[in-house]
């Protein structure tokens, strides 16, 4: 099983009942947490969405949303969400949020081509949240106070837990290092993006990793986004060091949202031109929607993390390969 990462001597510290209790406790007191620091409102939020609406998001491009069509809809196509990045900002302003309100909502998808892993499912599950800005707020200050807050959460997440469970120590550092895809490139040249991640998450424990999209010098991009939701030059990712799978382990992924000029640029470089007569994009370069700030939070992911546990099936169902779920069992973890 060469996606199965098994740590040495790795032994769950809760069984399968105190994981689920520890897993609310996890959930309510970091939502609680994050809703407070960024002034932002739970709402309801879709399962699906038609894919002439332009509302999905298209992640790298090439990964297949699960599809089905509405029996007493004429036979209607519709399609299981990615991620919500692109109907929060219609929310905001069909909901009538003001600048400096947002909200957050739990997303659930199904990503059936997503290569299954210590800690990648074909479910995804995470707080999508969105916030109204004004146009001067979109800069780079701005992204980096928003990461520092959600990051201030994350570690008053682990402060409490590492009260609540004494086997679960604090090991986040008290600031956030903060580099750029091109930085990073030039610090680990012989590396892969991934392997940067590594050794500078390694180095300094917790890094948010900015401008992702975009071509590097070296004519290669770090990381795959859409065009035509986070600004290339105005996005981040928060990752952190995770001792137990000896890996970097991104938490969020997360940016200001393009504007008129940086979605016509985008759509461009990304040879998709043809997006701007969708709905949702033909919107954002009339001036119809508000500006926004938005991410992603994996629930898993931290819940996760905060237990130390070795996979992701630990505290999430989903289906695994059968041969992965043997050798898992087989050495302690215990799937759900």
């Amino acid at each position: 099983m060469e996606n199965l990462k098994i740590p040495s001597g790795y032994v769950s510290a809760l069984d399968l009942h105190d994981t689920q209790v520890a897993i609310k406790t996890v959930k309510d007191f970091f939502q609680g947490m994050l809703s407070t620091r960024l002034n932002l409102q739970r709402v309801t939020a879709p399962l699906f969405v038609t894919p002439e609406s332009g509302l999905n998001d298209n992640l790298n491009g090439v990964e297949r949303p699960v599809s089905f069509d509405i029996l007493h809809q004429d036979g209607r196509n519709a399609e299981i969400v990615h991620s919500l990045a692109k109907w929060k900002r219609y929310a905001l302003k069909k909901y009538g949020f003001n600048v400096g309100e947002g909200l957050y909502t739990d997303m659930n998808a199904v990503r059936r081509d997503e290569v299954p892993d210590n800690i990648h499912s074909i479910f995804v599950d995470q707080w999508d949240w969105e916030k109204v800005i004004t146009k001067e707020d979109r800069n780079e200050e701005f992204l980096k106070e928003t990461v520092r807050n959600v990051y201030k959460v994350l570690r008053k997440t682990e402060k409490f837990m590492s009260i609540q469970y004494d086997y679960i120590e604090e090991i986040l550092p008290e600031e956030i290092f903060f580099i750029t895809t091109q930085e990073l490139e030039e610090m680990f040249p012989e590396y892969t993006p991934k392997e940067r991640e590594y050794y500078i998450s390694k180095a300094k424990g917790a890094v948010c990793i900015m401008k992702i999209g975009d071509l590097l010098p070296s004519g290669e991009r770090h990381d795959g986004r859409a065009p035509d939701y986070d600004d290339w030059e105005l996005n981040a990712d928060i990752i952190v060091y995770y001792p137990v799978l000896d890996i970097a382990l991104e938490l969020s992924s997360m940016g200001i949202r393009v504007d008129e000029n940086s979605l016509k640029s985008q759509l461009k470089k990304a040879g998709c031109e043809e997006r701007a007569q969708l709905p949702f994009q033909k919107a954002i370069l009339d001036k119809e929607l508000p500006y926004t700030i938005g991410g992603g939070i994996g629930q898993s992911r931290i819940c996760m993390f905060f237990l130390r546990k070795a996979h992701i099936g630990e505290v999430q169902c989903s289906i695994w390969p059968e041969d992965m779920v043997k050798e898992a069992v087989s050495n302690g973890i215990q799937i759900l």
